[in-house]
Order: C-alpha cells, then structure tokens, then sequence
C-alpha cells in the first residue's frame, strides 16, 4: 500500500507466472495511471503481457468468457485486474475460464476442475474490497439479477492499494464507493456469520467511515490523506465479507443495479437507513453498537447524512417495488441476516427506503 507501490514491487509479479493478462475498462484506469504503472511494472520484469480493456460496468458473464477467451489465445498464465469493482471481478472470473471449459451452471457452483490462474489486483476505488475477497459478482441474464462466483482460489495473491488512482474519481463516484465498503462492513456485523475476528474489522471500518463520510459532504476536506483512509477501510471492509457474506442489503439492492442501472454502491446506501431500523426491534444493542462505531448519536442521525450524501432520491413505482421485494426475497442472502425479513418486511424497506 502507497504511492508508486505497483512499480516500487514489480519483483512480485514474477512469483505469478511468465506472461500476464491485464483485465481493465476501457477508459478510467488509462486516466488515472494505474494502466500505465502495470505495464511498466511488468515490464522492468521483462513479463510480456496482453490488455483486454472491454470490461462491462457490472460485467456479464458472456464478457468474461470474451476476456477468457482472448487469455488462452494468448497463452497468459496469469491474471491483473486494474479497475474499480467490475475489473477486478471479472479478472477473477477470467482466471478460472481461461483454464476451465464450463458452463455457466458450473461456474457459479464455485468447483473447478482445473486450478484458476493467479490474480493480482489494483483498485482504483474504494470500495468493492474485491482485491481480498474470494467472490467475483457477474451479471446473469438468465436470472435477471447479479449472481456471485465464490472460492477461495480465486482470492487475488497480490493486492496494490494505491490512493493516487482515486484522485480522479468524481465526487459521487467517491460516495458511493465508500458506502459500498460501508454497507459489507455494517452487513457483516449484522451477519448470522459475524465472528469475533470479522466484528474486529468491522468495528474499525465503521469507525472509520464514521469519520470519512461527513467530509464527503464538503469537497474542499476531500484531499489525500482522506483518499487513502477510504481505501485502506474498503480493502478491510472485503476482508469482513470474506468471512461473514453479504445480507439483505446486497439481496435488494442487486433488484436496483439491474433493473434501474442504480450504482452498486448507492444502492445499498439508499437501503441501509430502513435495514438497520427494521433489525433495531429486536437487535438494538447491536445496531447501537454499530451506531457508536460510526460516532451516531442514534439512527436519525446516520438517516439523515445518507440522505445528504445520495441526494434525490429516483422514483420506483409500486409495481416495480412488488417485483424486486418478489426476486429479493428469494436471495441466498437473506437467510444470513440476523433477522431474516419476509416478503412484507423487504416491501416496507424498499417503499421506506424511496419515500423517506
């Protein structure tokens, strides 16, 4: 983690393999650098490599097997995703359908027959975690909805945190992401899976965030220093999903990022207020204890600087509520919830969530 972290330990990717893939979009990290730093970096080492730039925001599963493809024509042996959430899950994805003739049904299963390629990762926002994570979240068509590929194999071996390639991120971008790397470390704490250790990571990312946010509200606070903060909680923030999961939250929110092209992380920020209400009936000692991490005086307070970090909120109509609540309350998720809601309790925090 730092600045120049990428090229300052190019050594590293020689444990990887000899010719690299590097999995990026098409334009943000060539802006930022980040791009730029890898290829150099690969080749002080003298690694030759092949880029696909063409990854998909919320990338589908056809769109990696495009990027597969072009890795095996290649002969890459392993893999750098460069980008924000989407590249670095599609570079894991890539990793195992560069080596492993699958259908679709056998990707997500998470079992492979063949060992996926190496991956290293360079966020350049801060907030998926993915760069320590085992899950790689694709659009599934065929399901309507987002669906995640999760084994440990493909936790990236090499993670380069480097705040830098944050700079250029607009402000609302900068929001989300943080509410994104908010939202798993509140879920986990909320998790039937929360462990002592996850708590233990989840406690400092709230504490944190608790700090940050407020100064996502005035950009004239937005400098560096808060830059590589939001960065080093989201990459704690994936550890915490790496053992707890996701909740309800993410089981909704997916409904928004695909149907209404809502971001990831504004989704689930839109949606936090009324999941920690509805689980503060019975859970309140842990939702307080959340609450004091953030440094929020009680649930008000947390409700209303969501609202003035999202702004305007997007009109859903009763229909669509119905139909996401519908598809939400299927999600594998929502059993991991410490309070799992039904179908009328995911409709109520989806119209709270919009009318508040």
């Amino acid at each position: 983690m730092g600045p120049g972290c990428i090229r300052e330990n190019s050594k590293l990717f020689s444990r990887l393999g000899s010719k690299a893939i590097i999995v990026t979009g098409s334009r943000s990290s060539k802006l930022n650098g980040s791009e730029q730093d890898v290829r150099a970096a690969l080749e002080c080492e003298g690694i030759p490599y092949v880029v696909f730039d063409r990854v998909e925001t919320n990338p589908s599963v056809q769109n990696v097997r495009d990027a597969a493809e072009t890795a095996r024509r290649e002969g890459a042996d392993f893999v750098v995703g460069v980008g924000g959430g989407s590249p670095l899950d599609a570079a894991k994805a890539v990793a195992i359908l560069a080596v492993n003739n699958i259908s679709d049904e056998e990707l997500f299963s998470g079992v492979f027959p063949s060992k996926p390629l190496p991956v290293a990762a360079a966020p350049t926002t801060a907030g998926t975690g993915s760069e320590v994570t085992q899950y790689s979240i694709l659009t599934y068509y065929a399901i309507e909805s987002k669906k995640s590929v999760a084994s440990e194999e493909i936790i990236p071996q090499l993670a380069f945190l480097d705040a830098r390639y944050t700079e250029t991120l607009p402000v609302h971008i900068t929001v989300n992401t943080a509410l994104d790397a908010l939202s798993h470390a509140v879920e986990g704490f909320m998790s039937v899976k929360s462990t002592e250790l996850s708590d233990f990571f989840a406690a400092e990312v709230m504490k944190i965030l608790g700090q940050c946010l407020p100064c996502l509200t005035d950009v004239s606070r937005i400098d560096f220093g808060l830059r590589e903060r939001l960065l080093y909680a989201s990459m704690l923030a994936g550890i915490v999903i790496t053992h707890t999961g996701t909740t309800a939250v993410h089981a909704l929110g997916y409904q928004l990022t695909y149907f209404r092209h809502i971001d990831h992380g504004r989704a689930n920020g839109l949606l936090l207020y009324e999941f920690l209400k509805f689980l503060s009936t019975d859970f309140g000692g842990r939702v307080g204890a959340a609450l004091d991490y953030m440094g929020m005086r009680n649930l008000e307070e947390f409700g209303d600087l969501l609202n003035t970090l999202l702004g305007p909120k997007e009109d859903i109509a009763e229909e669509e509520i119905s139909k996401f609540s519908s598809m939400a309350a299927d999600a594998r998720q929502i059993p991991f919830t410490i309070k799992a809601p039904g179908f009328e309790d995911i409709r109520a925090m989806f119209s709270r969530s919009f009318s508040r």
